[in-house]
């Protein structure tokens, strides 16, 4: 018997067994476990209160290529193809041209609701969007890439640097695939793809442009050739669960004793974005290529190592997954902790915004930020407004689909 056959069929669900309603019910569980998890997932709700508000609400920033879904898990180590490693945003799905504002109250309510699921009382909250408005005001005083220096990192984030540093193929395999052995396995995390999902993967891969993507790192032979060995659909995220997602795992050169002969690719599928965008700006139209080019602006280590593509005549977009790729994950928050993180991510994202600008657009955009300051409050109104606002709303809507589920469970 094969480790695939003694693996339960109720982990295993194909299209043609009910994948799509398995993915919902999984989004569904995943949010109702914690109201930050809700924030996370339920991108749609930030989106529909921005649609609701009145013009000049809001400041409106430069037009810069902004993230969209700018959360506190979109954020995190990225390794460029020469071995680099900087924390930057690291998932660009809702990534279009557009407010810089959008970005900072996304960020905010992320780490609001962080910190009430760390049990830190409003007057942190409200200290912590003080840090964040420092944070990212920084990356304008002056060129962009000078200041990261000045802001000291929090704990989480040294430790997940070093962890990324000594990170090896070894363990990327052990942590997204279970083992090293060039198969991957199915179970809660992989499942099967359908006759026809499997010939796309290998007409993909066929393609030179696509294949040439795994050869990008220095360890690697340019022109080397490449063979997929397994591809599984690949169960991850939260907001993205119920999208075309595939796992592929592949051999460069044909050697796969060696670690770095191994390659993760992760195949995307790229939807239109929810995210508002300014009227009258050129992005690409196909969704997958929108997404690269906004990755390219935005997080230059991802964006060398992805492409856009077609599968079974959809928008896609690839890239390899580096060992030291990786999340922020905030679990509790201390005090002192949590003022370092909130200006330490808020520096990240200033930094994405900035390197966009010429410097009499920095400095414009960093005198703007500056106004509408009250006298107890180091913020600008218009935020902490806005994020006082969104918590209320998620909370209630967190309140109410735990309500939903645990009303469908019991029916169950």
């Amino acid at each position: 018997m094969t480790a695939r056959s003694r693996v339960k069929t109720a982990y295993r669900p194909t299209p043609a067994r009910g994948r799509q309603a398995a993915l919902i019910a999984l989004r569904n569980l995943k949010m109702a476990r914690s109201a930050h998890a809700y924030v996370r997932g339920n991108t749609v709700r930030f989106y529909e209160w921005l649609e609701s508000l009145e013009s000049h609400t809001l400041p409106e920033g430069p037009p810069v290529w902004i993230c969209g879904d700018c959360h506190v898990g979109n954020l995190g180590p990225i390794a460029n193809a020469r071995g680099h490693v900087e924390i930057q945003i690291r998932d660009l799905d809702q990534t279009v041209v557009g407010n810089p504002v959008h970005d900072l109250i996304r960020l905010g309510l992320s780490l609001a609701t962080a910190a009430r699921g760390s049990d830190l009382s409003g007057v942190i909250i409200a200290t912590m969007i003080e840090m964040m408005m420092e944070g990212y005001e920084r990356a304008f005083d002056k060129a962009c890439e000078d200041a990261d220096g000045t802001i000291e990192s929090p704990e989480c984030a040294r430790v997940m640097m070093r962890q990324a540093w000594k990170r090896t193929w070894k363990n990327l395999a052990r942590e997204r695939i279970e083992n090293t052995k060039p198969t991957i396995p199915l179970g809660k995390t992989f499942w099967p793809l359908s006759r026809e999902e499997k010939r796309a993967v290998k007409q993909l891969f066929a393609d030179e442009v696509v294949a040439r993507l795994a050869t990008l790192l220095r360890s690697r032979d340019e022109g080397s050739s490449v063979e997929v060995l397994d591809a599984a659909y690949w169960v991850k995220g939260c907001s993205s669960l119920g999208r075309l997602r595939v796992a592929v795992l592949l051999d460069v050169g044909r050697d796969s004793s060696r670690g770095n002969d191994l390659c993760l690719m992760d195949i995307k599928e790229a939807i239109q974005a929810a995210a508002p965008r300014y009227p009258a700006v050129r992005m690409p139209r196909d969704n997958g290529q929108r997404i690269v080019e906004g990755a390219r602006h935005l997080a230059p280590f991802l964006g060398e190592r992805m492409r856009a593509s077609r599968f079974l005549d959809r928008s896609v977009f690839l890239r390899e997954l580096l060992p030291q790729d990786l999340k922020v994950e905030i679990n509790q928050l201390a005090r002192e902790e949590a003022m370092k993180v909130a200006r330490f991510l808020a520096l990240v994202v200033g930094r994405a915004h900035a390197r966009q600008m010429d410097a009499s657009t920095r400095e414009s955009w960093r005198v703007e930020l500056q106004c509408n300051r009250s006298k107890t409050l180091d913020a600008p109104s218009w935020l902490w407004a806005s994020i006082v606002e969104l918590v209320g709303r998620h909370e209630r809507g967190y309140l109410e689909h735990c309500r939903r589920y645990a009303m469908d469970s019991a029916t169950r």
